[in-house]
């Protein structure tokens, strides 16, 4: 007996939770399905190919986000972008992956200039010299990454040099936020919104804040985070008008 919308056996459940949840998760995120919309379980099974226990275990986590909310007699009802969890993982790779990624890439970029340079601030009072000592060598890694055009081996490093300074603030809110931080770093990078290769200033900065903190000069740590965060904010704005510029070429052809 062959039963509607079973699962294939050759794919886990997780993988298609994961795959439905993307899919979903996606189409909110971008505005395909927008504040107010609804679907039934039903409706959902179909558009994604899944039984109804994944449905009903995909709108549970969709609802865990607050991007949905399940309404009697109504259905899986979107909710408006004020209600949901912008600091979870998916939800800011989702919202990267939408066509406004520049627009959320500038918003997360405002959001890191308010909290890094604050906390390069306070690790350069709080660090131990060990952490001290391990953040200098990973500047140096960093740096001759991309001096040697290692973009992998660079956005892994980057990833890494951030977190760290926010986990030597002392401060476990700002901790907290490496993951935002780290997804915002790959998605910018995945999506072309990062210079062809990292240019000097750029790198000297990342090893000038390590320094500043490494001679406990809180305000010169301060400064120059900031100026990273500038230069980003500013990177991010002239690459996405020079796609804006290519995408009005091709039209016009």
């Amino acid at each position: 007996m062959t039963l509607k919308h079973s699962d294939p056996p050759f794919v886990s459940l997780a993988g298609l939770h994961s795959r439905a949840l993307d899919q979903l998760g996606l189409a909110i995120c971008a505005g395909e399905l927008g504040p107010g919309s609804s679907l039934t379980l039903e409706e959902i099974e179909e558009r994604c190919g899944i039984s109804r226990s994944v449905a009903r275990e995909t709108v549970r986590v969709l609802e865990a986000m607050r991007l949905v909310v399940s309404r009697r007699r109504i259905g899986v009802v979107v909710l408006p972008e004020s209600e949901w969890n912008l600091y979870d993982p998916q939800v800011i790779r989702w919202r990267l992956d939408s066509p406004d990624r520049a627009e959320q890439l500038s918003s997360m970029v405002e959001l890191r200039a308010a909290i890094e340079p604050e906390a390069a601030r306070l690790a350069a009072t709080r660090a131990t010299a060990d952490e001290v000592s391990e953040l200098i060598a990973l500047s140096g890694r960093l740096w001759a990454a991309g001096e040697q055009g290692d973009d992998e081996r660079f956005l892994k490093l980057d990833v890494e040099f951030h977190a760290r300074i926010l986990r030597l603030s002392g401060n476990a809110m700002f901790s907290r936020l490496d993951g935002l931080i780290g997804q915002m770093l790959v998605s910018r990078t995945e999506h072309g919104l990062v210079p062809d290769r990292p240019a000097s200033v750029a790198l000297q900065l990342h090893v000038d804040v390590a320094g500043a903190i490494q001679r406990r000069d809180p305000e010169g740590a301060y400064a120059i985070m900031r100026s990273i965060l500038v230069a980003a904010l500013d990177e991010i704005d002239g690459l996405s008008v020079a796609a804006e510029r290519v995408a009005s070429t091709h039209v016009g052809r």
